[in-house]
């Protein structure tokens, strides 16, 4: 039988609904979801001039999907912050985009139920490429008004760094 797990005691699979988004250094607020992270190898095709009934696949070029980020809208102006570092309307022109820092990296964090990082994926060279600050209002609803950030980037690996964690246990009374 195979091993998932060097804890011997977890057998189930972690949830997807406890995890942080940091950026600069700092957790960003109010984060409730974020998109999965995908890539996806394009399949390059050859076959040998003398065997026209079989051809060979090959892996070609690597692409990154974006990643859409979902908050509740708040004062923190984390995502606007950034937003306006890719397009900042009203700027002077040649001032409109913040060159030098409109990219950066991201960690996304998986924790488990007790709130200890489990898993942890390091997104390199993001950017906002779609910038949503409030959604449709509607005055007959009844829901919390979300934000979007969309990054376009270049690339993420998972932080084999983070071990997993000892789990807590209760001392029995």
């Amino acid at each position: 039988m195979a091993q998932f797990s060097v804890n011997a005691q977890r057998l189930d699979p972690y949830k997807n609904f406890k995890f942080k988004v940091k950026w600069d250094g700092a957790y960003v607020a109010a984060v409730s979801k974020v998109s999965l992270l995908k890539r996806t190898t394009e399949v390059v095709k050859h076959r040998s001039g003398g065997d026209p009934s079989t051809s060979f696949k090959a892996p070609g070029r690597t692409e990154y999907d974006a990643i859409t980020l979902e908050r509740g809208v708040t004062h923190d102006q984390a995502f606007e912050a950034w937003a306006n570092k890719v397009w900042n309307f009203g700027s002077l022109p040649g001032g409109e985009v913040s060159l030098a820092d409109f990219r950066k990296d991201i960690i996304i964090e998986l924790l488990n139920e007790a709130g200890q990082v489990v898993l942890a994926y390091n997104v390199y060279r993001c950017w906002v490429s779609e910038f949503q600050t409030l959604p449709d209002l509607d005055a007959n609803a009844n829901a919390v008004a979300i934000a979007k950030l969309k990054l376009e980037n270049e690339g993420w690996e998972r932080d084999y760094a983070v071990a997993e964690p000892k789990e807590p246990v209760f001392a029995e009374p």
